[in-house]
């Protein structure tokens, strides 16, 4: 018994990677044309607490080709406890930008509801000036090319809201390359949801979207009692609007990174706040991966203990996890290809080996315990 079970645990896991890895290819890499710009953008940058990140995001903002004339930024502060407003304030003068007065702004953000982040994006919606807005992360670093790739995906496609990519920066620790794998993993996921025409994942530091869309949905209204979740919520509400409008932007020159958790500990509170909204997502499809993903990181941990019990054979048990970590190499390898991250590989293995630890464990913390983010303590 226990051995069929686990037979058709990991046979569905290798059915729903091996149908997101076949996704994977059907959406097309974005070719750039050089059209002329035409979109304005408001940009949207929340932080609370960012001091040491901010000089190497408005770097980054300084140096994007796209029109100066063509794109604000907004800057919200979440109530930020340590010199980030000072140190922004000092950026933005010593090193003016090439654009007209008021291009840049740093706001304070309004509190209406128990999601901080989402308060902080509709504090900036509501002043700013240009229709498609882009949101992102203080600690991110954008690409040059990033707003011109939003832009001519606007202009040949013409979407209502757009999904891009997002890495972490390499470094050579373990634990960065193991959760770097990780996210990888979700980013794949990301990728082939939208390739079998079921997008169900997303991420805020890299999305765009139209404010009269937002308008329409209601912005946030019926998840901001969840701390977590301004972006895959919205992504719903955008799908439910009108799913043919919504697309991923897949090129290399929109892809932003961020940083990786520097400890075990914040990975662990960072994981049970993306796990927290899991149990808020109303769409089947999102639940659904996410219980064959779970139940499938369970088998693996199962596998020993039914070994020991004579539940299962030796070689069914190394036959059931030699499939499930070849179909998760097959969606990973595609994922480090198109982030040029391969060396990143070297880890695989060994991940392999602890990741079923860490996804069962995070699984059975958010049923039990709160989570910090940004200094605040959240409940699920």
């Amino acid at each position: 018994m226990i051995s069929f079970l686990f037979i058709f645990i990991i046979m569905a896991y290798l059915f729903i990677i091996g149908w997101l890895s076949y996704g994977f290819d059907k959406v097309d890499d974005f070719k750039m044309q050089n059209l002329p710009s035409k979109t304005t953008f408001s940009v949207v940058i929340p932080f609370r607490n960012e001091a040491e990140n901010l000089l190497k995001l408005l770097e980054s903002i300084s140096k994007l080709n796209y029109p100066k004339s063509m794109f604000e930024v907004i800057l919200v502060d979440d109530d930020s406890e340590d010199n980030s407003v000072a140190i922004l304030n000092k950026l933005i003068s010593d090193r003016p930008f090439d654009c007209a007065q008021g291009d840049i702004q740093v706001i304070k953000n309004k509190r209406t509801s128990n999601s901080p982040k989402k308060d902080a994006i509709t504090s900036a919606i509501k002043v700013s000036k240009y229709d498609w807005i882009v949101t992102t992360d203080a600690d991110c670093i954008l690409p040059q090319y990033w707003l011109d790739t939003f832009d001519e995906c606007i202009q040949l496609n013409y979407s209502n809201c757009i999904v891009a990519p997002v890495t972490y920066h390499s470094k050579t620790s373990f634990l960065n390359r193991f959760q770097t794998l990780d996210f990888l993993s979700l980013q794949g996921a990301t990728i082939g949801g939208f390739g079998i025409k079921k997008p169900f994942l997303c991420n805020g530091a890299n999305f765009a979207y139209r404010k009269s869309e937002f308008k329409s949905v209601k912005g946030f209204e019926g998840n901001d009692t969840i701390a977590s979740g301004d972006d895959v919520f919205l992504l719903e509400k955008f799908i439910k609007l009108d799913a043919k409008k919504v697309q991923y932007l897949k090129s290399r020159h929109a892809i932003v990174t961020t940083n990786a958790t520097k400890t075990m500990t914040d990975l662990i509170q960072q994981r049970l706040r993306w796990a927290s909204k899991t149990s808020q997502n109303t769409y089947w499809f999102t639940k659904a991966v996410g219980l064959i993903v779970f139940l499938g990181n369970f088998v693996c941990l199962g596998l020993l203990p039914a070994i020991y019990f004579n539940g299962i054979t030796l070689k069914t048990a190394i036959a059931l996890f030699v499939i499930k970590l070849s179909i998760d190499f097959l969606l990973l390898f595609k994922t480090v290809r198109f982030f040029k991250q391969e060396t990143l590989l070297v880890s695989y293995v060994f991940s392999s080996f602890l990741y079923p630890i860490f996804n069962v464990c995070i699984a059975f913390l958010s049923f039990f315990t709160t989570y910090n983010w940004k200094g605040r303590r959240f409940a699920k």
